[in-house]
């Protein structure tokens, strides 16, 4: 983990300052734009690091993953004085947005307590890791990765509105095709997800009355959209984070800039989120290693898993 998280940072320092060098330089409005958003952030990360040093539940970014980019593009909206893009975009992150925090929702993610509620179960099994024996590594960790990284991330994907503020060019054809691409994400996403409820609700289901069927004795969903791919949801959660980008390439003219980085940092994420969560699954379930081998971890390209 201390190698992906290096890497992440690493990438995180380097991609900006290259695409600075072929991109045209922030305007007054984007930097003010850009500075609200960062007392934004700073707010949010520092909160979360407190509240999870406190509570020891460490999923208070998990919290505000689906819920910080929507006033963060609003912010943008209100900059930029309510240029059709920005607040068409700024509806997508929206819908994105709800969508996600109702799925985060019904497993338990938020209580009335809001520090509080469910805590993803792979923050318990890092810690306990030998690497983190000494607790301050523990709490640097949480403060440089887990709170002020992950937040940071969420602020860099939707900072390709920062390349839209300002310029006020009529919505056209591309404008709707990304648009219909990223509701068409939002839809695998849900289903994914859905799929992903539907079985574990009744795997533990069963396991409480003692009397599991086979198709849920394997322990892990793989059928549906997971029948061909290991990661349904993250797929679709990277792709739409990058057709998101091409807003601000419509806008700019440009192929390349700096907004880049939060669609590259997010795959590498993902990437070792999934190796850490495959690796539990590994140990879990006896056929997930063949599950492995056999269907594809973002994309359908090895085939379909059959038991």
């Amino acid at each position: 983990m201390w190698k992906v998280a290096l890497l992440l940072i690493f990438t995180l320092l380097t991609v900006p300052v290259v695409c600075f060098y072929y991109d045209e330089p922030l305007t007054a409005l984007q930097e003010n734009a850009l500075c609200t958003l960062l007392w934004l952030y700073g707010t949010a990360s520092f909160l979360c690091f407190v509240l999870s040093t406190i509570t020891k539940n460490y999923s208070q970014v998990d919290k505000l993953w689906s819920i910080m980019p929507i006033p963060y593009l609003w912010i943008m909206v209100h900059y930029g004085s309510y240029d059709p893009r920005l607040i068409l975009m700024a509806v997508l992150v929206t819908i994105w947005g709800f969508r996600l925090s109702f799925n985060f929702a019904r497993r338990g993610g938020y209580s009335l307590k809001f520090w509080t509620g469910e805590e993803d179960y792979r923050w318990s099994i890092l810690q306990a890791k030998p690497e983190f024996a000494q607790n301050w590594k523990w709490v640097l960790f949480n403060f440089l990765f887990i709170s002020f990284y992950q937040m940071g991330l969420v602020l860099l994907t939707t900072l390709p509105a920062i390349r839209v503020l300002g310029i006020h060019t009529p919505i056209g054809l591309f404008d709707i095709v990304l648009a219909i691409v990223i509701l068409l994400l939002i839809f695998v996403e849900f289903l994914s997800d859905q799929q992903q409820y539907n079985y574990q609700t009744e795997k533990y289901r069963q396991i409480e009355s003692g009397n599991v069927e086979p198709y849920y004795r394997i322990g892990f969903v793989h059928t549906g959209l997971w029948a061909w791919m290991r990661h349904p949801n993250y797929m679709a959660e990277q792709a739409i984070w990058i057709v998101f980008y091409f807003y601000s390439v419509i806008a700019t003219g440009h192929w390349i800039n700096w907004t880049i980085t939060g669609g590259l940092l997010l795959v590498l994420l993902f990437k070792g989120s999934s190796d850490f969560s495959e690796a539990i699954s590994a140990e879990k379930y006896p056929e997930y290693k063949k599950y492995q081998k056999t269907v594809g971890r973002f994309l359908p390209l090895k085939g379909k898993f059959r038991r």
